[in-house]
């Protein structure tokens, strides 16, 4: 019995987000709904689905550091390519207000 990639993808997308948010024990739970947001961050859509832009805004208004830990990480060592331009463009894309992308690096 295969699985399908309907089911694996979004799997996947958690477990890689678990993995960079266990970084920071306090952003796991916050980042987890963020799986939405995968399949855009890696190119396999065009644009977010509605779900991912919720959750960001969610993310992006009650923890907004906990959004530098999937900057952090690009995905390669996990077999996901995510995508920094298109996780930079979220906020824009989702219309949602977030500090600027240095804050996390500073």
């Amino acid at each position: 019995m295969g699985y399908s990639k309907s089911l694996c993808f979004p799997m996947l997308g958690l477990a890689l987000l678990m993995v960079y948010a266990s970084a920071d024990s306090d952003c796991m739970s916050v980042i987890m709904p963020l799986a939405p947001c995968l399949p855009f961050v890696t190119g396999a859509t065009p644009s977010p689905p509605i779900t991912c832009c919720s959750a960001f805004g969610i993310v992006a208004n009650s923890k907004p550091m906990c959004l530098c830990t999937v900057l952090a990480g690009d995905g390669s060592q996990y077999g996901v390519r995510i995508d920094k331009a298109l996780s930079l463009s979220l906020p824009a894309t989702c219309n949602v207000d977030t500090p600027p992308p240095d804050h996390c690096f500073s």
